[in-house]
């Protein structure tokens, strides 16, 4: 099977890399220079000329504070790019899967949200999220949508490397306790990710398409998770690092959060026997992995 991602860095992109390499599935990333998200002309072209069995739309503007003041860029990678990265599966006649978020919801439900509940974006981010899951719908009714949430991996930019950077030379962190969510490791969603475009690819069933919530099992909050990093860091030798539980006031931030970001994941596990691994358990192997290569 050859899968074609969009994007180079990111962190599922990266972690498709390895699952592929892992599992001996052929991976081609696609981004800038050959191909701009804003440029429906080069993502056409770059897809025609791959010739994928899949396409995963993985690339997207994730800057979730900056888009409050660049929101016309937002909704030209979230929104328009992600739609012209559909609309180019749907054109060479392959599956696309694409990656959306937590954020399109509000986070006011008191439970766990269903891909049924109905969505309300808080912020600029969120907004130019939901919309691009419209457009993915709207180009290509082959079409698989994962939403996820708290992403962190060894690669790029995420929350556990931004913990472990500071523990460096802190003692002590203030970290929101109101917020809660599932961390999720970017390998998981890798992995699902081969699983469902294996899927797809072999049986045209319409109960395969459509939105799914992928995160790890269980919950925390952004505390919670960064007393789980420390615990495993002083485990491992690391310094000891206490964590100061602080309200979502505490922290203002200009996009606003969701204070629920909980994603039900049954749908998932019922129609593709898929559920993610608790989020401690894949938490220490991301830590040792970061651990064994001295981050």
């Amino acid at each position: 099977m050859r899968i074609a991602v969009t994007g180079k860095h990111g962190q599922v992109v990266q972690s498709l890399l390895r699952r592929g390499a892992e599992t001996g599935v052929e991976i081609n990333t696609v981004g800038r220079p050959e191909m701009d998200l804003s440029d429906p002309a080069s993502v056409a072209a770059a897809f025609s000329a791959l010739r994928p069995d899949v396409i995963v739309s993985a690339a997207a503007y994730t800057a979730v504070d900056k888009a409050e003041s660049e929101a016309e860029l937002a909704f030209s990678v979230n929104a328009a790019g992600a739609g012209a990265v559909a609309e180019a599966a749907a054109r060479i006649g392959v599956p696309v899967i694409h990656i959306s978020t937590d954020y399109v919801f509000s986070g006011d439900k008191a439970s766990a949200y269903c891909e049924e509940d109905a969505t309300a974006p808080i912020s600029v981010y969120g907004r130019s999220k939901l919309a691009g899951e419209k457009a993915v719908a709207a180009a290509n009714p082959n079409h698989v949508i994962l939403r996820t949430a708290w992403v962190y991996s060894p690669f790029g930019a995420n929350f556990m490397k931004t913990m472990l950077r500071l523990s460096e030379t802190r003692d002590l962190l203030r970290v929101v306790a109101d917020q809660r969510g599932c961390p999720t490791s970017a390998l998981d969603i890798a992995a699902a990710i081969l699983a469902i475009a294996t899927r797809i690819v072999a049986d045209p069933a319409p109960s395969l398409r459509g939105t799914f919530h992928l995160t790890g099992s269980g919950e925390a909050s952004w505390a919670d998770f960064a007393e789980a990093i420390f615990a495993e860091l002083s485990k491992s030798g690391g310094r000891n690092v206490g964590v100061e539980r602080i309200p979502t006031a505490d922290y203002p931030t200009p996009a606003k959060r969701p204070a629920n970001s909980r994603l039900n994941g049954e749908k998932l596990a019922g129609t593709y026997g898929l559920r993610l691994p608790e989020w401690k358990k894949s938490m220490t192997i991301v830590m040792q992995d970061l651990l064994n290569k001295g981050l």
